[in-house]
């Protein structure tokens, strides 16, 4: 089955201009979701698309006013390309959309081949930056394998203890979803009442949540016997005002399924835990400067923008770049795959060292 066409959200007060563009796009094979202003294209970020063309000048919400909310209210769209269609030609307009995040800036009246051209060059980045994601767990996998390649109580107990070094809860389940071996970390969130074979939860996440996860694991566990790949960031809020619990699920899908190997990882990653990791060491994996290895530290332990702005005394314009930046460095699109990533990754040198 071949893939479905990106999808362009195109938000232009302008009808006749709206409907030229919208009908271009369609006819160069895209889908379109339409939005007479910023507050109608706020709407429809839930259907999450691929690529935002927006005008400036609008009425309710403006462009720059809708560009901020989408960098700082939406992380899971931070790596969406945000494309300006304006009448605006003046230097400090272009400035001050890069900015607030833009990644270009079309002037009107629309050249629609060069419209095109940039849709095209920006969607081939993000695919090579997803490509490169995917390698990165291929990594994991093959680190977490290198785990079991002899099985033994000797070779588990080495991984327990490079496991244990992790902040992270990591959890390795079998291809029945019971526990094969659980860090100390994801000993330490209290685990209990597991809701599928043996799949642990905390029992103060909501039912929703819950099905959330069953969801993932069973996503996980028929992917590992099909020796396919399945990954699945989750960001689950808990009850009792507890800070969300982020979790990284990927099925391990290394030869023929073994029913003592582990067929999935869980990764649990409480922002109340202080997460402890080398900053050298994230500067040197991921090419991270000083100021955006500060910022992953923080993000990893589940600080907000805001909070990482006041903290570093910096803007959260300031903040919300450098995450673009992280995103970027990392191929991921949401701050829950970021820390995934960077967990991951540490983890698979730690096992090979």
């Amino acid at each position: 089955m071949n893939e479905r066409p990106p999808l362009v959200l195109c938000a232009e007060d302008h009808q006749e201009l709206r409907r030229d563009l919208c009908d271009e796009l369609r006819e160069a094979g895209y889908r379109v979701v339409e939005a007479s202003d910023g507050e109608e294209a706020l709407a429809h970020l839930k259907s999450m698309p691929d690529v935002i063309l927006c005008d400036i000048t609008m009425p309710r919400l403006n462009g720059y006013a809708l560009l901020e909310q989408v960098r700082n209210g939406f992380p899971e769209l931070a790596d969406t390309p945000f494309i300006f269609l304006t009448a605006l030609s003046d230097r400090f307009d272009i400035i001050e959309g890069k900015r607030l995040g833009a990644d270009d800036y079309l002037v009107k009246p629309i050249d629609y081949d060069l419209l095109l051209a940039t849709l095209e060059a920006r969607l081939r980045q993000v695919s090579r930056m997803r490509a490169k994601s995917t390698r990165e767990l291929d990594h994991l996998r093959q680190g977490i394998h290198h785990l079991r390649s002899e099985i033994s109580e000797h070779a588990f107990a080495a991984a327990k203890s490079a496991l244990d070094l992790m902040a992270a809860g990591v959890v390795l389940l079998d291809n029945h979803g019971q526990p094969l071996l659980t860090n100390r970390a994801a000993l330490r969130l209290n685990l209990d009442k597991p809701p599928l074979r043996g799949v642990p939860s905390l029992e103060d996440i909501s039912d929703t949540s819950s099905q959330q996860l069953h969801k993932a694991v069973r996503r996980s566990l028929a992917a590992n016997r099909l020796s396919a790949e399945s990954t699945d960031c989750l960001r689950l809020p808990r009850l009792g005002g507890h800070s969300d619990l982020m979790l990284f699920i990927c099925s391990l899908a290394n030869g023929a399924p073994n029913a003592d190997s582990p067929a999935v990882a869980v990764m649990l990653i409480d922002p109340n835990q202080r997460v402890q990791l080398p900053e050298t060491l994230l500067a040197e994996l991921f090419g991270f400067t000083p100021t955006e290895t500060t910022i992953a530290m923080h993000l990893a332990e589940g600080q907000r923008k805001e909070d990482i702005a006041e903290l570093l005394g910096i803007s959260v314009t300031t903040v919300a770049f450098h995450l673009r930046n992280l995103f970027q460095k990392t191929d991921t699109r949401r701050q829950a795959e970021l820390i995934a990533v960077i967990l991951a990754g540490s983890m698979s040198l730690s096992i090979q060292n």
